[in-house]
């Protein structure tokens, strides 16, 4: 049954189980079974029958994890978001969530994690067992030698929690990028470059090898690279890394670069083979209406970036000033999202995870009333117990 879950993930669609059957073999309950009967469409019936098990399986084993963005919400303050992380992140620890990531972004007043290594040892240094990394450093704004520095230091104080996940976008405006020196011109170009050169400062020193990263070297601290279009996926697959998609808010190329990135994976003394996650906006609550309405600060927020305004997390609200045209721009972008009560935000969860065969679930939650975020990531974490406990 291990086998048939290994196909499953490497498909683009698992929602057909016919065709994942083409490919499975049954299993030895249900191949005896069939060749007893010594009808050719028993085999086939057999087939379908592991295939089904083996998707039921395989998606109640998918881990889920958090990212968060320290969202300030109107009238709070920095100090207080990072209060809220710290608390989310006990929370996702206790209810089992396998990593907590955090972004980098700059001059968003209503986003507090802009130091992210420093949040990042904020948090790990207030949980005991949970990874925490980034999602992600963006590494075009940075020298990989000052980030090998900051994540060997992270590292070292916290031994095998501590995840890099890669960016190369400026996770700001163009002024604000210029502000932080960067180069706007080569700087996306030389990703590659600057990747592989992280990747040294990480590895075992080689004889005269002048420039080292204390603390750093031969660490081997965990790359991910993250992306919203083809060109990371394509990078990871060829360096042979974990990849995680963007489409918690940038869903359009999503299927085509999961489909690309399996593909062409090369494995590597990282991985031995594809592993994706793809984010997940998520808005659980009692009530179909309660999620509604708690998803309207996301909408908000998004609809007020498109402005070119920019601001600190919103209330809730029952009615968006804005444009059909705005609301409908939003809603693509937020697409991959599961909105709803317990058993609809369940159902929204599988199909996300039927679509796009993914390893692992990203979800992240906007919502400006903590209680009600903490309550939104005990209720996923409690959908992802339950489909264990029914695959079982």
């Amino acid at each position: 049954m291990r086998r048939e879950i290994g196909k499953i993930g490497e498909m683009n669609d698992i929602g057909d189980v016919g065709t994942l059957a083409a490919s499975v073999q049954p299993c030895g309950d249900c191949g005896l079974i069939a060749a007893l009967s010594g009808n050719e469409s028993a085999l086939a019936q057999s087939a379908l029958i592991c295939a089904a098990r083996a998707a039921s399986l395989w998606i109640a084993m998918i881990p889920f994890s958090v990212l968060d963005l320290s969202p300030i919400t109107v009238g709070a303050t920095a100090s207080d978001a990072f209060r809220n992380t710290l608390d989310l992140a006990q929370h996702a620890e206790r209810w089992g969530y396998k990593r907590f990531w955090l972004a980098e972004h700059h001059n968003m007043t209503g986003i507090a994690s802009a130091a992210t290594s420093v949040v990042i040892g904020h948090v790990a240094g207030g949980t005991q067992t949970i990874r925490v990394g980034s999602g992600g450093v963006m590494l075009p704004n940075h020298a990989p030698l000052v980030i090998a520095e900051q994540f060997g230091t992270l590292a070292s104080l916290y031994p095998g929690r501590i995840d890099l996940g890669l960016g190369r976008a400026p996770g700001s405006d163009q002024t604000t990028a210029r502000a932080l020196r960067r180069d706007l011109q080569g700087s996306a170009d030389s990703f590659p470059d600057d990747v592989v050169e992280l990747q040294r400062y990480f590895a075992e020193p080689v004889a005269g090898q002048r420039v080292r990263a204390v603390p750093g070297a031969g660490l081997n601290v965990p790359l991910w690279l993250l992306g919203s279009s083809l060109f990371s996926a394509q990078l990871a697959a060829a360096l042979g890394l974990p990849f995680a998609f963007a489409s918690h808010f940038a869903p359009d190329q999503m299927l085509m670069a999961l489909k690309l990135y399996r593909a062409q994976f090369r494995p590597s003394a990282a991985l031995e083979r594809p592993y994706a996650m793809v984010g997940v906006n998520l808005f659980a609550a009692d009530t179909n209406d309660e999620a509604r309405r708690l998803f309207t600060s996301l909408q908000q927020q998004f609809v007020n970036l498109r402005r070119g305004t920019p601001g600190q997390l919103q209330a809730p609200v029952d009615r968006i000033e804005a444009s059909e045209f705005e609301l409908a721009s939003v809603a693509h972008s937020l697409a991959y999202s599961a909105i709803g009560d317990r058993d609809t935000v369940r159902e929204q969860l599988v199909s996300i995870i039927e679509q796009t065969g993914a390893d692992e679930l990203m979800l992240t939650a906007q919502i400006y009333d903590h209680a009600a975020r903490l309550h939104s990531f005990e209720m996923a974490a409690q959908i992802r117990d339950e489909l264990g406990a029914a695959a079982q």
